[in-house]
């Protein structure tokens, strides 16, 4: 009895000496492992690594676009390639995450707006490269999925899932997935593994996605 009320107190302890900053990092570590564990290439290696709160700062945003966002408190941004749907041209775009949607930012512009409330799934490989797929509805509004890459892949996916709440909407893919382009149409991203990473439009017409086996 004395020993479970030593034990209780002990952790008791330990959890009001918990910062808010811990905390967080805790619950985006148990997000992110639940989204990739056992399942992306890389993760283990991830897991001591924290994530950042951003990976640029509102400075880093262009006015015009926080002016466009009209006052939505900015969560995260990072730097990413965007790939078109058709052609794949690689595109250096910002993605910035606020409390209600996901915007993909080129120097002042707004290409593309994800709100979180119809955002139907994002997509990325069991590899270890960074490209992650975010899908939206088949509809008028939206030009059609997003084709991204980032470099922190891990920490970008499980902030995306936390901010739009819709965690179990994450998806780890092997082989190659499907994405939407706008007027019906569907496109191919295969990925497999070489000696040198790579992304390139393949002779079939598929997004080629190439990466390097991470060691265990």
């Amino acid at each position: 009895m004395l020993k479970k009320i030593c034990m209780r107190n002990l952790v008791r302890k330990y959890c009001q000496g918990i910062t808010a900053e811990k905390n967080g990092q805790l619950q985006q570590k148990v997000v992110a492992s639940a989204i990739f564990r056992g399942k992306k290439d890389g993760y283990q290696q991830s897991i001591s690594q924290p994530f950042a709160d951003t990976r640029l700062s509102e400075r880093d945003v262009n006015p015009k676009v926080l002016q466009l966002i009209r006052g939505e408190k900015v969560k995260y941004v990072t730097p990413v390639v965007k790939y078109d749907r058709n052609g794949f041209k690689a595109r250096e775009r910002q993605l910035v995450l606020t409390q209600s949607a996901a915007y993909v930012v080129e120097m002042a512009k707004i290409k593309q707006k994800i709100d979180y409330a119809t955002l139907k799934g994002i997509s990325t490989s069991n590899l270890s490269d960074g490209l992650l797929v975010i899908h939206v509805p088949e509809d008028t509004k939206q030009k059609g999925d997003v084709i991204l890459q980032c470099e922190h892949i891990f920490e970008t996916v499980t902030k995306l899932c936390m901010l739009a709440k819709k965690q179990n909407a994450a998806q780890v893919v092997q082989g190659s997935l499907q994405f939407h382009i706008s007027s019906g149409k569907e496109g191919t991203i295969a990925f497999t593994t070489g000696q040198e990473p790579q992304i390139y439009k393949a002779k079939n017409g598929h997004l080629t996605v190439v990466s390097t086996r991470t060691k265990s």
